[in-house]
């Protein structure tokens, strides 16, 4: 067991660390052309707008509440961390609107975002695949330093 524990944390530690000081706004690829501006970035997290100019409904999603991209994002787009926001979701809820779906890894975020019309979601540039297209970079205001499997580009 210890043995194993050992091994895992060698791996990981190989894993370099990257300071990035931007967030990718991702959506899936299939999506043509498609450019958002800081504003409509924040209506479409906050659910102030529920369908694009194609009909289609926004499925927007959220890391969880702890994790340092989120936290970064959220300090971004809203200039108040995660817990901030907890009032105005409660009060959403109340009018039928429900929060961002919540992932728990910048990978999930990929496959859903990448398998789901109309999911937007974000992750670090060094995280970037091709199932996926960028429709926003954000520059946040501190950087995040996260272990990557592969150097922004």
């Amino acid at each position: 067991m210890c043995r194993l524990i050992s091994i895992f944390l060698t791996i990981a530690l190989m894993l370099p660390s990257v300071r990035a000081d931007r967030v990718a706004v991702i959506m899936a690829k299939d999506n043509r052309d498609i450019n958002l501006s800081f504003k409509e970035l924040q209506n479409i997290f906050r659910r102030k707008v529920l369908v694009n100019a194609n009909g289609q409904a926004w499925i927007p999603l959220n890391l969880t509440a702890n994790h340092v991209l989120r936290i970064a994002f959220a300090q971004k787009l809203f200039d108040q961390p995660p817990e901030a926001m907890e009032n105005y979701w409660n009060e959403l809820y109340f009018q039928g609107i429900m929060p961002p779906y919540v992932v728990d890894s910048e990978e999930a975020m990929l496959r859903f975002v990448s398998n789901t019309p109309g999911a937007i979601g974000y992750v670090l540039p060094c995280h970037l695949d091709n199932r996926v297209q960028v429709v926003a970079n954000l520059k946040v205001n501190e950087p995040v330093e996260q272990g990557c499997n592969a150097v922004i580009p």
